[in-house]
């Protein structure tokens, strides 16, 4: 396991340091670094306090029951998700931005006219128009945040609770159905990246959060099967 660790600190580290010179450019240039309403920043601020939920889920999981396949998700989740939030939370402190900013509203980098677009707060983003909430599709209006939660697809303090109480079997569910919602949210928050970051090695690591986020919401329909359930209806 230590091992384990290591390598995902490793790579962690590579990554902040490659979006470093994406940023700082590397043909002698030096463009400025995104600014606090890009969609960089905005991407790497919300999709950081997303993960830290899943993490906490999964090692409420973890300790509420016994099942091996469930336990393994889980640790994976948390290993996953953990070292990807340290990378976002390492280019904001590279960027000079803050981990939280007090008056904007999550995920209002991904909508059409935001900061992310306009005059000097443009940054790294500016070249894109943001995306279209109106419709279906990658716009999170598919996954609209439900009451009590921050983002889409985040669990409420009152599903939390419930999590925690709850054991085997149950929990089991319960937990595949939480995060099978908390994927769909952070699938759409990642699709959102790809289309409007700009710092290469950030839009890299949202496309593999997509493809990887997917196939795990395919193994989670599986193992929810397996004990008689299904997903919760989106809406």
């Amino acid at each position: 396991m230590t091992a384990v660790v290591l390598a995902l600190l490793f790579a962690g580290t590579s990554a902040v340091i490659a979006a470093g010179r994406d940023a700082a450019g590397d043909d002698g240039a030096t463009p400025a670094p995104p600014t606090a309403g890009s969609a960089d920043a905005g991407f790497a601020r919300d999709m950081a306090v997303h993960h830290q939920q899943a993490v906490e889920m999964s090692f409420i999981v973890r300790d509420v029951t016994d099942d091996e396949d469930v336990r393994r998700l889980a640790y994976d989740i948390a290993n996953t998700q953990a070292n990807q939030r340290g990378m976002m939370l390492g280019w904001l402190d590279m960027w000079g931005l803050p981990k939280v900013e007090a008056g904007r509203e999550p995920m209002s980098w991904m909508t059409r006219g935001s900061g992310a677009e306009s005059g000097s707060d443009s940054g790294s983003g500016s070249g894109h128009q943001g995306m279209d909430m109106d419709h279906g599709g990658n716009g999170h209006g598919e996954h609209m945040a439900r009451d009590g939660s921050l983002m889409p697809g985040m669990a409420t303090k009152t599903e939390l609770a419930q999590l925690r109480a709850a054991r085997g079997k149950q929990a089991e569910i319960l937990y595949l159905q939480l995060m099978t919602d908390h994927h769909k949210g952070g699938v759409t928050m990642a699709q959102g990246c790809v289309q409007m970051c700009a710092v290469a090695p950030e839009k890299a690591l949202a496309e593999g959060m997509v493809a990887a986020q997917q196939s795990e919401m395919d193994l989670m329909a599986h193992l929810l099967e397996a004990r008689g359930a299904k997903p919760r209806p989106t809406g």
